[in-house]
């Protein structure tokens, strides 16, 4: 009968919980920071330690909630510098900066998609957590959060 070995994300995941035991690390199928429920997940079949560190960061910053999307690209940059300077540090995990640039690329581009107007394409403003305003024709639209799932834009008629 062959051993089976525990994946280095699990044992890492282990160690986090030993050294943080106020927080809760579960197996998941993402990767992903629950401010209610403080609770790291993440997803055991992976191996992306640093993604591990990046949602421990999001916890020991104490990230639970953003009213404008500026914020939140800000609340995942803090948390990628903690993780690639800090943490990855001190569990031997070292996190590129061209990792950390891609991940909030991936920020980045959700933002900006958001922020399309649904009429003319223009960018337009946010006014409110999940309405944007166009500043070109004048358009308003509704976002859903749309962060693991498809971007919708719904138009709000007046």
């Amino acid at each position: 009968m062959a051993a089976t070995t525990t994946p280095l994300i699990t044992l890492l995941a282990n160690r986090l919980q030993s050294d943080y035991p106020h927080i809760v690390f579960r197996q998941g199928s993402d990767f992903y920071w629950s401010p209610q429920e403080k609770t790291v997940y993440y997803a055991a079949e992976s191996e992306a330690a640093e993604s591990l560190l990046h949602e421990l960061a999001h916890a020991l910053l104490e990230h639970d909630s953003y009213m404008r999307d500026i914020q939140l690209l800000e609340m995942e940059r803090d948390a990628w510098t903690k993780a690639r300077t800090v943490l990855g540090p001190k569990y031997d995990t070292p996190i590129s900066e061209d990792a950390a640039e891609d991940a909030l690329d991936s920020y980045r581009d959700w933002l900006h998609a958001r922020s399309i107007c649904p009429h003319c394409k223009a960018t337009g403003i946010q006014q409110q957590k999940d309405i944007y305003k166009c500043v070109a024709c004048g358009e308003k639209w509704r976002v859903n959060e749309a962060r693991i799932c498809a971007l919708r834009r719904y138009k709000i008629t007046n």
